[in-house]
């Protein structure tokens, strides 16, 4: 039962990434070379190519997971990064969310290497560092945004209904202390991700 859902989650990371490459760089190419009308067609061409490379591919990729190496592990983590941070118009809360999935892969990278518990602890906080530091670029990323944006205090004014003028220095303490919660959460977040699929995944080890 364990192994099957296993199997099940990393599907679940692994299977959107070749149909929203696919799409993603069929629409940019269709943009590039294509009159506008043959964009649709095009980027709907690139999917259809990911979703063919996840027939062939998948179950290979699922089967090989504990095996594949660190570095592609991080480029699939760094490309839903850019995936969530856009899909949410550079609002960076729910990049942390990714922290979750990362949390669960490095647990079943380790547990296939039967490591020490000092060595749990030691790729555990490696994890949270690594997921906390690209959610720190990412915070930096839409502070910048938010900052050069004329239109965020009035963004920020309607969208929360607020019966105020929204100042620079507001946004400026929202953006401090929202941003170091946040990384907290996603450190914490990291951490019990991993703690929880390390004791879920050495059963079966």
């Amino acid at each position: 039962m364990n192994v099957k859902l296993e199997r099940f989650l990393f599907g679940l990371i692994l299977a959107p990434l070749a149909p929203l490459a696919g799409l993603l760089c069929a629409w940019w190419a269709s943009y590039a070379l294509l009159p506008v009308k043959w964009i649709p067609l095009g980027a709907l061409a690139g999917l259809l190519v990911g979703v063919l490379a996840d027939v062939f591919l998948l179950l290979k990729l699922v089967d090989r997971a504990r095996q594949l190496k660190t570095i592609f592990w991080l480029a699939v983590f760094l490309f839903y990064t850019v995936g969530v941070f856009g899909f949410f118009m550079g609002v960076p809360v729910f990049n942390a969310l990714l922290a979750i999935p990362a949390g669960f892969v490095a647990a079943a990278k380790i547990t296939h290497n039967k490591p020490e518990p000092a060595a749990v602890g030691r790729a555990a906080m490696q994890t949270a560092g690594f997921t906390t530091g690209v959610l720190f670029l990412v915070c930096a990323a839409s502070a910048s945004i938010a900052l050069v944006s004329s239109s965020t205090p009035s963004d920020l004014q309607g969208m929360l209904g607020l019966g105020f003028e929204v100042t620079q220095a507001m946004i400026i303490g929202l953006i401090l202390v929202g941003g170091l919660g946040l990384l907290a959460v996603n450190w914490v977040l990291t951490l019990i991700s991993m703690k929880v699929s390390y004791r879920f995944l050495r059963r079966e080890a």
